[in-house]
């Protein structure tokens, strides 16, 4: 580990300049006297390494000195394919693997394209996650990435909607993170299944498994995505929307409001006032009461007749509330 530091080290000195000790530490994830002592050591082995000293100091190479010690180990190379999502990559447990290849990588480059690499990382930064959501929990996530990678059996001990807990067996197939979630493809007793992530309590990794030779990670998680939202919204509502209740859809209902809004206005025209009809998926009881009446007074529903009833029901008692 101390080897791989070094050469960070170095790397780091020779594609960015001048380095403050604090600098490098954070970069590196280690204390500032681990730098001093790793910095001794480079000078050592015949690095030209110098100091400043003084509030604008810091540590640099002698000007010309470039080291070609740039081979990717297999691990850094396979975690080049996350480059674009640094947060993932530290939640696999490749953060520090990532950035020694993303090292290795600039200081193979020539100069001015070395120089371009640096300002898209300075200009354009990539945030997964969703507004309003924290970040989940995910401790066993590197070893579920591990297996994954090995092609060995999980037993896993899995949280369900309702906190049932119960046992599995499986073959960890993939990982995919939508929206700041990770989710586990797994086939499970000949069937392909997801599990979220953050739901698995524990895991044991068992022996070797041969991955099937007919699964496709994206279309299984396609196929995946849609089963869910046919779950999530088994029925349909039709509203009259406002031109604010149509720009507000994709906020309030996410991607289905925001599809339903625009397949109504492929097939119909609004009303002298903008209104528009629209089809719109709902989920079952009081999710769906919620998201409707989100809008106030800028969407009306006019079927199905009971959820009419509903929304009108909460809309009395609100008023009553109110005085």
């Amino acid at each position: 580990m101390r080897a791989s530091r070094l050469l960070s080290i170095l790397l780091l000195l020779q594609n960015r300049g001048r380095m403050t000790a604090d600098e490098l530490a954070a970069e590196l994830e280690v204390s500032v006297r681990t730098i001093y002592r790793d910095i001794d050591a480079l000078s050592a082995s015949g690095v030209p390494v110098y100091a400043d000293r003084g509030r604008t100091g810091g540590y640099q190479l002698v000007d010309g000195y470039r080291t070609r010690l740039t081979g990717m180990t297999e691990e850094e190379a396979q975690s080049l394919s996350l480059a674009g999502l640094p947060v993932a990559a530290a939640e696999l447990g490749l953060g520090t693997v990532l950035a020694a290849a993303q090292l290795k990588l600039y200081a193979a480059l020539p100069a001015e394209l070395r120089s371009r690499a640096g300002k898209v990382a300075e200009r354009f930064y990539l945030d997964v996650p969703g507004w309003h959501r924290g970040i989940e929990s995910l401790p066993h996530l590197s070893e579920i990435a591990e297996a994954v990678w090995q092609s060995r059996l999980l037993r896993i001990r899995y949280e369900k909607w309702g906190q049932r807990v119960v046992d599995r067996t499986l073959m960890p197939l993939g990982l995919i993170l939508k929206a700041g979630n990770w989710y586990l493809a797994g086939r499970c007793e000949g069937s392909d299944r997801m599990y979220r992530a953050s739901r698995i309590l524990e895991v044991e990794e068992m022996d070797v498994f041969e991955r099937p030779a007919d699964f496709d990670l994206a279309s299984t998680w396609r196929e995946w995505s849609e089963q869910f939202e046919r779950r999530m919204f088994p029925r349909v509502a039709l509203v009259h929307m406002s031109p604010r209740a149509q720009a507000l859809a994709g906020f309030y209902c996410g991607a289905v409001g925001e599809r339903a809004v625009r397949e109504a206005r492929a097939s119909r025209e609004p009303d002298a006032d903008g209104w528009l009809l629209v089809d719109l998926p709902v989920e079952n009881g009081e999710p769906a009461l919620g998201e409707l009446l989100r809008f106030g007074g800028h969407l009306r529903v006019l079927e199905p007749a009971e959820l009419r009833d509903e929304v009108a029901l909460a809309i009395r008692e609100m008023g009553t509330l109110y005085g």
